[in-house]
């Protein structure tokens, strides 16, 4: 399969194999304990903020050389058309995107995005819908949410090859623990309790699955 992302993405996805915690950042008092604990954390997902402050959080996390991601439709004030996605590849210049919308995916990795998407398991039609999600077009990661239901991983990797993130209702390193022993590439939890703890190291590189 063609690679449709940059040097970050592939620091990114590196950083997986050995720190298996992602840190969803809902409000900005967070991020400086994200940057504290950068050397166990594989990445930050951003799920608050507007445009007119992304810029300066793309840039301290670049700064330190911790994979970075905007979750599209938490961000005030950015369209998700292609100038929008245009804009925020060449000026804002994140890692890569989050996003629950297929035609975004298909457009943020044409602008050289590195995408993750994001899926809700409700119930089964949820997960049929990421299977046909996936058969139309394949972002480079997904997320699966709650993950407070991680016999569900092993049925999402029936089909499909992608590392999968679990988040959701994560409150202790037990939860976060099944959801790695089920499959899970990595865990994504806004909760700082568990991004101090450590995880164990997965036994093959990713880099080649992808």
């Amino acid at each position: 399969m063609k690679r449709h992302w940059n040097d970050e993405g592939e620091n990114f996805l590196k950083r997986l194999a050995t720190h298996r915690m992602v840190a969803s950042i809902k409000e900005p008092k967070q991020i400086e304990l994200a940057l504290s604990l950068r050397n166990q954390l594989s990445g930050v997902f951003l799920l608050t903020g507007h445009i007119g402050v992304i810029k300066g959080y793309v840039d301290l996390f670049k700064n330190h050389d911790v994979p970075f991601f905007l979750h599209l439709e938490k961000i005030g004030g950015l369209s998700t058309d292609s100038y929008g996605l245009d804009y925020l590849a060449k000026v804002i210049k994140p890692t890569g995107v989050i996003t629950t919308k297929t035609n975004v995916v298909k457009t943020a990795k044409k602008m050289g995005l590195f995408t993750i998407q994001r899926f809700f398991l409700v119930d089964t039609e949820g997960l049929e819908n990421i299977s046909k999600s996936l058969s139309q077009f394949e972002p480079n990661i997904i997320e699966v949410m709650p993950a407070r239901i991680p016999e569900m991983i092993g049925e999402i990797k029936k089909f499909t090859s992608l590392p999968i993130i679990t988040g959701g209702l994560l409150f202790e390193r037990s939860q976060a623990m099944e959801c790695l022993r089920q499959g899970a590439t990595a865990v994504s939890s806004s909760k700082s309790e568990l991004w101090r703890e450590t995880y164990p190291t997965q036994e093959k590189k990713i880099l080649n699955i992808v």
